[in-house]
């Protein structure tokens, strides 16, 4: 497919896949297997030099997930992709891929739980340290909290659980200045609802555990490059380092930068990162996030307009103190939901109930269709306490300055009838209030 001639619901279907190439199945085959044939020395002697593309073992690439990279890339408009075993290597190798050696990474304090836990856990015994900051709607002073050693801008588009907004372009342009990438998770809002990379993003992460598959059924992580950001530059060595594993035919070592200047980032991931720590997505996950992505329109376009009647009831209620959506009028980031957002800003939604810790308990036990557990975006509706759960990596403090107050309750809305998930909200509500 000449994928830059079809529109995105084509791309969600068809992309990244030729029939022809894969016995003219019409569906992705699973490949379920280690290792490939390599033909003959010749042929195996340009797989392991990079001279000819191919298959080789599976902890590397792999035709089933190979397809995946290939149609996710399309839809962002990236030139390249690799597929992970989680969100979080997929956060992990674009970090220690950025700032390996040692080094900073400038990110916004509202981020997902366990990535701020590891943020302060991890990286610093490797030498990369994180400023997490609340500057990132006054860009006058975040310029300020760039250091000499920042590696890297990073941020959510749609932040967990608070769905803040920032603005992309502005950043983008504030870390290009400064000779350094933006970083931007889009697991919240897919492609299908914003594409980072046309904003002038320079890598794009997936958690493709959530809407991206969209059945809860997978854990999986997605890493894009732009083909923008030139990694060729002395504030990033190690894109220069000369390997002989990257040799040409006269056996002269070349570096990520010069062997492949196209995509040297991800290819980087997979060589090294990749190959050498392994958290490898199998086949059989490939093929679930591909059966997941071809209804990736019709699921996200429903769950936004269920989203939107759930919160019109929740604006009524009593015992709702506030919403935080990015679409709401009333939300600070309306007006970039309005920029960036015009299909909607997801399906996830966090609110403040009026009632103690013990009432908040209740509720969600008295609850009949939300099912509690930590995921979103998928086709069932769910229901959480995030100071509690997914953000209780979190100290009081750090909770309060990621503004995630002791009262939140986060709601991931799915396909049901949105009259359902209405009333079984309601019923909650009147029985832990004893509401006639």
């Amino acid at each position: 497919m000449a994928n830059e001639n079809y529109k995105f619901d084509t791309l969600k279907v068809r992309g990244g896949y030729k029939p022809e190439d894969h016995n003219y199945s019409v569906a992705v085959p699973i490949y379920q297997t280690a290792a490939y044939d390599l033909g003959s020395p010749d042929r195996a002697d340009n797989l392991f030099l990079g001279n000819e593309e191919g298959f080789l073992y599976t902890r590397v690439n792999n035709p089933t997930v190979d397809v995946l990279e290939k149609r996710v890339a399309a839809l962002d408009g990236a030139v390249a992709g690799i597929a992970l075993a989680a969100g979080m290597a997929a956060i992990a190798y674009t970090i220690l891929n950025i700032a390996e050696g040692g080094g900073r990474i400038l990110s916004s304090a509202y981020i997902y739980g366990a990535a701020s836990d590891s943020f302060k856990k991890i990286y610093p015994k490797f030498g990369i340290y994180f400023d997490l900051s609340r500057n990132f709607e006054n860009l006058i002073e975040l310029e300020k909290e760039i250091k000499p050693d920042t590696k890297a801008i990073y941020v959510e588009s749609i932040s967990n659980p608070n769905g803040a907004l920032v603005d992309i372009e502005a950043l983008a342009e504030l870390a290009h200045k400064h000779g350094i990438p933006l970083v931007v998770d889009n697991t919240f809002a897919t492609p299908y609802l914003f594409n980072p990379i046309k904003h002038g993003a320079d890598i794009v992460v997936y958690s493709a555990t959530k809407a991206l598959n969209g059945h809860g059924n997978v854990i999986a992580g997605l890493v894009l490059e732009s083909g923008n950001f030139n990694w060729d530059s002395e504030k990033f060595p190690q894109f220069q380092e000369k390997h002989y594993t990257l040799r040409d035919e006269q056996d002269k070592p070349r570096s990520f930068a010069e062997k492949f200047p196209d995509f040297p980032f991800t290819t980087r991931i997979r060589l090294n990162y990749l190959n050498y720590l392994g958290a490898s997505i199998s086949p059989f996950d490939a093929y679930l996030i591909l059966l997941g992505i071809e209804t990736l329109s019709e699921r996200i376009q429903k769950q936004v307009s269920n989203t939107i009647k759930v919160i019109e009831y929740l604006e009524k209620n009593e015992h709702v103190e506030w919403i935080k959506y990015p679409s709401l009028k009333t939300s600070p980031y309306y007006e970039l939901s309005e920029k960036y957002f015009p299909r909607g800003t997801g399906s996830v939604l966090s609110f403040g109930f009026l009632g103690s810790l013990e009432k908040i308990k209740e509720f969600i036990e008295t609850v009949n269709i939300f099912s509690y557990h930590a995921n979103v975006g998928d086709a069932r509706s769910l229901i959480i306490n995030s100071p509690r759960t997914t953000h209780s990596e979190l100290t009081p403090d750090e909770q309060n300055y990621a503004k995630i107050e002791p009262n939140l309750i986060r709601l991931s809305i799915g396909l049901e009838d949105p009259d359902d998930l209405i009333a079984d909200l309601d019923q909650a509500f009147k029985q832990v209030f004893k509401e006639a």
